[in-house]
């Protein structure tokens, strides 16, 4: 059986209860597969990434196959919101959702007079308005200038763990959401985004886009696990969430601390995606 989300955000769980960890969260729009039931709760498996966990039943809407090949289909070519929060319009009762960064917005029409109409975009058949200025409709091309604006909206975002939108993001679901802006699929945690793309094995070969990864102390004999994800903006500087999203000065060591003039990651790892 699949399911879509038709919520902003739903929360993927570690067990079937409130109070369980987050792993991850399921935006509006996503699709997953429902592994197993319990009276309250499903357990499911993201489409997006594979990640998989449990959500509460009410918050996810079973789909037929036929809505299933539709939609799927239909996020082919979907339009992306790319800022960290936007507002969408239902045109069956006038009432508004909030999408975060990343959402993808199916059957989507720019304005057809002027850029101060609403855009147009539709899920199973229910009509929504949106700004297209906060909209993209195709992958932004990678380089320092596009990067920087796409992510200056996310500075200070606060740190949350399995969260991936405006309100809370961990390091890789930063990552995630932001490289998807740029047509590039990243899997949903920093143990595994490592596995992805190609090594850059110097630093000063590294380029904007490059992901880098960390582990939280200097590597020793025995290979420590990946803790930590950000993204190069030039080879002295990242952009990462840690506590909150921000910029700080990178070199062969790792993330230089300004203010406990202390290494707070060390680098073990370049991908290009």
């Amino acid at each position: 059986m699949v399911a879509i989300a038709l919520h902003s955000v739903i929360p993927v769980r570690t067990e079937a209860r409130e109070g369980a960890e987050q792993n991850t969260q399921m935006l509006f729009g996503e699709l997953c597969q429902i592994l197993d039931e319990q009276p309250r709760w499903r357990r499911i498996r993201l489409e997006s990434d594979g990640q998989e966990g449990w959500v509460d039943a009410k918050m996810i809407t079973p789909m037929t196959d036929k809505e299933y090949a539709t939609h799927k289909k239909a996020l082919k070519t979907a339009a992306t919101v790319a800022f960290p929060m936007a507002y969408a319009m239902s045109e069956n009762n006038g009432q508004t959702i909030p999408l975060t960064a990343g959402t993808k917005l199916t059957n989507y029409q720019s304005p057809m007079t002027n850029e101060a109409s609403p855009a147009r975009f539709e899920v199973l058949g229910v009509g929504f308005r949106i700004d297209p200025s906060m909209v993209i409709t195709a992958p932004l091309e990678m380089n320092q200038e596009n990067l920087l604006k796409a992510v200056r909206f996310f500075i200070n975002v606060p740190y949350l763990w399995g969260g991936k939108n405006a309100l809370g993001m961990d390091c890789s679901g930063f990552t995630q959401t932001v490289m998807n802006l740029f047509g590039k699929t990243l899997l949903r945690n920093a143990s595994e985004q490592v596995t992805q793309g190609k090594p850059i094995k110097d630093l000063s070969k590294a380029k904007a886009g490059d992901l880098v990864f960390f582990t939280k102390s200097p590597m020793t004999n025995d290979q420590l696990p990946i803790t930590h994800v950000g993204i190069v903006i030039d080879p002295e500087r990242v952009i990462h969430c840690s506590g909150r999203v921000k910029v700080e000065k990178l070199d062969s060591q790792g993330i230089f601390n300004a203010e406990t003039g202390e290494y707070s990651h060390h680098l073990v790892a370049i991908r290009r995606v």
